[in-house]
């Protein structure tokens, strides 16, 4: 028997991963490895030192160690050697990834030159003496590979179905390790106050990884900034274009349930394959160079963003429409160099620490995405803000013009304006999405060509004209949806409104919405209603503001809780360790509980919060509403255990209760009614008499209206229970 070893250049980390893999398990290692594997073989026989064959080396190679046997059990990758204590890259932690259906060898191919595959070492098994052995390439691949890939093909195809597929987790864990990295956070510490830095930095990541902005030039892109709606005027132009026929791409955030959702091709998420296939060409670039340029990796968004741009390339879409993160200026989407057309939706407060705490100064910031002589487009804004965007246009070279009113637009085929998405302020980002699609569709038929050249330079802010929109235009407006957005689901006597919205301005947009589609059922409506409100908010968001907006309302219960979507008890710190519990806080006093979160899906995993200050945020949020209904507080208020230990919820003489994740809160607001909800496989916190007894209002109404809001994360934990098939 022959071991093989792979041994990747220009690196200093001793690397080593095990699979299960036909009986024999695999080694990656990295070549400046001192430890030999004699020493690995006295390791107490723990694992076995087998390593592969040509044929499963082969087969290693490509499906990236990440094919097991029949059982489908993977060995959890091992430390590295006893002369090695550091923990391996987490890129390394996460080696499984898919097989593609198609072109094995190009597969080999690809991933040999991601990861820098550059030698093949055989060892005597007798001996364990290395006898290493350059191995000469072919086409950028060592030749003992290149010349087998006929073979393997035909090997993979016939041992295909005994092999269980492990991809789309891996890549999902691997760039949630992007959300804490450590040389990531230090280097925001170092750009804060200088922001153009960062940017620049993007342009390394985005060379690093392969692209070029030149790349970018060819993707047609629609770039769309703003406060509220940019979200759902991108969704809008994106369903405008595609019903013309043409191959969309649509990047935005944040995700609901999975983070494939960020990145769309033809008005869906990219396939779970095609994610795992694209994510792992990217990292591999970005991992192989890391060690030239200090160890730094683009942070979680930056890496979504290039990874969208590669997606968007390779998958050669007619248009991309690129929903901007933070800001405008010196967000990474700003490397657009030669977009077709930009937008930007209505302007408020929020994210103040980074883009500033006046309208001035934000309008500056969305500005920024103006680009000279592209036109560009919004929607009526404040005097001062626009002003400030006018001077932004004119400085730059960019014609800006101001949309009409929705209702300024003629049809003479099917009358008024129909939209897919609820809510009297959609009306501005739909007509926001007809000047962009439109603009868009002139300058990819050429028609308009010398009118945009005439403006060019100009600067000047004019009001764009409300043309005649086509049926297809119409019909894209008709049927665009936005999840999380204004969105409504019935289930027998339950209806759940949800809205992700998070600043003032589009809370008052959301209580006006509110308001008029649970006016609308309760007025057909059989028995009593019981409205409740189920509210968090994150961040730096002013949550008293918003929950004063959501007064009005009539709320029987206010309901808080964490963007948990679900948690386990237990009943004593000791049990889990010192490091395993989250300690539940109340009044800056422990809980005799604590809440340990389930294991969450990737996609929903967020590292840079913890659960205390979650819950605290919680227990300030409900705070704030008894002092809105002028109740007065209740000294020594404290979070209730139940009989598993698990604190469930803050106690009141108010329809007020705060729940530790969102899976318990919609279970006590149903009641049992949603057989979703009831599924024996969901747990089922245990809740205390006096809190049940709470519920019986819940019980004997006729019919329950939940009214989901603060927090897009808080709607998209919601959605994953409510709607099981969007996590599948």
């Amino acid at each position: 028997m022959r071991f093989a070893v792979l041994r990747r250049p220009r690196t200093a980390t001793a690397l080593i991963s095990e699979a299960k893999l036909t009986g024999v398990a695999f080694s990656l290692r990295d070549s400046a490895a001192t430890s030999s594997l004699a020493d690995r073989s006295r390791d107490g026989g723990a694992r076995r030192r087998l390593l592969l064959t040509d044929d499963e080396l082969l087969r290693a190679l490509r499906c990236r160690v990440g094919l097991a046997c029949g059982s489908g059990r993977v060995v959890t990758p091992a430390p590295c050697a006893t002369k090695h204590k550091r923990r391996p890259p987490q890129i390394w932690a996460s080696l499984r990834a898919a097989a593609r259906d198609d072109g094995p060898g190009a597969r080999v191919e690809a991933l040999a030159r991601a990861r820098g595959l550059a030698e093949v070492q055989t060892v005597d098994a007798r001996g364990f003496r290395h006898q290493s052995r350059s191995a000469p390439k072919k086409d950028g691949l060592p030749a003992s590979i290149a010349n087998q890939k006929c073979s393997f093909d035909a090997c993979y195809a016939k041992h295909r179905s005994s092999y269980h597929v492990y991809s789309l987790q891996d890549a999902v864990c691997t760039l949630n390790t992007l959300q804490t990295n450590a040389s990531a956070l230090e280097q925001v510490r170092r750009e804060r106050g200088h922001p153009e830095v960062q940017l620049q930095a993007m342009f390394g990541f985005l060379k690093r990884a392969g692209l070029t902005v030149e790349e970018l030039d060819h993707l047609n892109i629609i770039h769309v900034t703003g406060t509220k709606g940019k979200g759902s005027t991108c969704a809008f132009t994106e369903q405008i274009l595609r019903s013309y026929g043409f191959r969309t791409g649509f990047y935005s955030s944040p995700h609901l349930v999975q983070v494939r959702e960020r990145i769309r091709v033809d008005g869906h998420p990219i396939g779970r394959d095609l994610f795992a296939k694209y994510f792992w060409e990217v990292y591999g670039r970005l991992d192989q160079t890391k060690d030239t340029h200090g160890g730094t990796m683009p942070a979680y968004f930056r890496f979504l963003t290039i990874l969208a741009f590669h997606v968007f390339l390779q998958e050669k879409v007619d248009v991309a429409v690129i929903e901007v993160g933070i800001g405008g200026a010196y967000d990474c989407t700003n490397i657009i160099r030669k977009p077709w057309v930009c937008g930007i939706s209505s302007l408020g407060i929020d994210h103040t620490s980074i883009l500033g705490d006046t309208l001035e100064k934000i309008a500056w910031q969305k500005g920024g995405i103006f680009k000279p002589g592209v036109p560009a487009f919004t929607v009526k804004q404040q005097e001062a803000p626009m002003t400030v965007l006018q001077e932004r246009a004119k400085d730059i070279g960019c014609p800006l013009s101001v949309c009409p009113e929705l209702d300024q637009y003629q049809s003479s085929v099917s009358g008024p304006v129909r939209l897919g998405l609820a809510g009297l302020h959609q009306r501005s980002n739909a007509s926001l999405a007809l000047q962009l699609a439109h603009c868009w569709l002139q300058r990819r038929c050429s028609a308009a060509e010398a009118a945009v050249a005439s403006a060019e330079g100009s600067g000047g802010l004019c009001a764009a004209p409300a043309f005649e929109p086509s049926p297809r235009m119409l019909r894209g407006l008709a049927e665009t949806e936005w999840q999380g957005r204004n969105q409504c689901l019935t289930r027998s006597s339950i209806t759940y409104f949800l809205d992700g919205a998070h600043t003032t301005r589009s809370m008052q947009a959301c209580v006006s919405w509110f308001s008029e589609a649970a006016a609308q059922r309760e007025a057909s409506a059989t028995g009593s209603v019981v409205r409740v409100l189920l509210f968090n908010a994150t961040g730096e968001r002013d949550c008293a503001a918003m929950l004063k907006l959501l007064v009005p309302c009539h709320f029987d219960f206010a309901v808080f809780c964490p963007n948990i979507t679900e948690t386990i008890a237990a009943c004593n710190a000791g049990q889990h360790g010192p490091g395993g519990a989250r300690a539940c806080l109340c009044r800056g006093r422990l809980s005799r509980g604590f809440t340990i979160p389930l294991p969450l899906p990737a996609d929903q995993q967020n590292f840079n919060v913890s659960v205390e200050n979650m819950l605290t945020r919680c227990l300030d949020n409900q705070r704030s509403w008894r002092v809105l209904h002028g109740q007065e507080e209740e000294p020594g208020a404290e979070l209730l255990i139940g009989s598993g230990g698990l604190p469930l919820v803050a106690e009141r003489r108010s329809a007020t209760l705060v729940f530790p994740c969102i899976l318990s809160a919609l279970q006590w607001i149903t009641q049992g009614r949603d057989p979703v909800l009831s599924d024996p496989s969901k747990h089922v916190a245990p809740v205390k008499a006096s809190v049940a007894a709470k519920g019986a209002l819940l019980q004997e109404a006729a019919n329950i209206h939940v009214l989901i809001t603060g927090s897009l994360h808080l709607v998209g934990g919601a959605l994953k229970h409510l709607e099981p098939s969007l996590a599948s």
